[in-house]
C-alpha cells in the first residue's frame, strides 16, 4: 500500500504499510518530505480506507 504526492516541484511516493516509509523522491525538499509524512500520519486511516475501497472495487 502506497501513496503518491505530486506538486510543481516533483513527485514523492511513500509506502503506507507495513510502516510509513519514503519509497521515492523526485524534487521535494526535506521540509516538504516532513510535511507530507506528517500529513500521512495524521490521515493514515482515511488514506488506508480510500486505498482499500479503490483497489478492492
Amino acid at each position: 500500500m502506497h501513496i503518491h504526492v505530486s506538486s510543481q516541484n516533483g513527485e514523492v511516493k511513500y509506502w503506507i504499510e507495513p510502516e510509513i516509509e519514503l519509497a521515492q523522491n523526485i524534487g521535494f525538499s526535506e521540509k516538504q518530505l516532513n510535511e507530507v509524512k506528517h500529513f500521512i500520519l495524521k490521515h493514515k486511516n482515511e488514506i488506508t480506507d480510500a486505498w482499500i475501497k479503490h483497489f478492492n472495487s
